[in-house]
């Protein structure tokens, strides 16, 4: 069984940046891909940003595209979310998902593909 632990988060200015960090434990195939999704109050559960774990492939929603960079340390199996240039509708919950095998690597998958989720972190900005 996979654990998946986020960390990272917290309060910042509009224009600000944060990091948030997803460290995973139990993977059993040495290919998986994991992503960052983030849902705010009253609004739908939105993908943020995919990578595999070799971080060969990246994909990133339109919404955060030059300002967010996700990256993955293999060797620790932990997973980041770099933001910058926040902007108060980037206030969310950000969850980490993550998925054993190569699927996300020719097509972005809905939330109810990921297996495994993190239990969340908070990113609250200020106007």
């Amino acid at each position: 069984e996979v654990l998946l632990v986020e960390s990272g988060g917290g309060s910042v200015q509009a224009g600000g940046s944060l990091r948030v960090s997803c460290r995973g434990w139990g993977f059993s195939d040495s290919r998986y891909c994991m992503a960052w999704w983030r849902q705010a109050p009253g609004k739908e559960r939105e993908g943020v940003a995919t990578i595999t774990n070799t971080g060969i492939i990246t994909r990133y929603a339109n919404s955060v595209k030059g300002r967010f960079t996700i990256s993955h340390d293999n060797a620790t199996n932990t997973l980041y979310l770099q933001m910058n240039d926040l902007e108060p509708e980037d206030s969310a919950t950000y969850y980490c998902a993550a998925v054993e095998g190569r699927l996300c690597v020719d097509r972005i998958l809905m939330s109810s593909e990921y297996r495994y989720w993190g239990q969340g972190t908070q990113v609250t900005v200020s106007s």
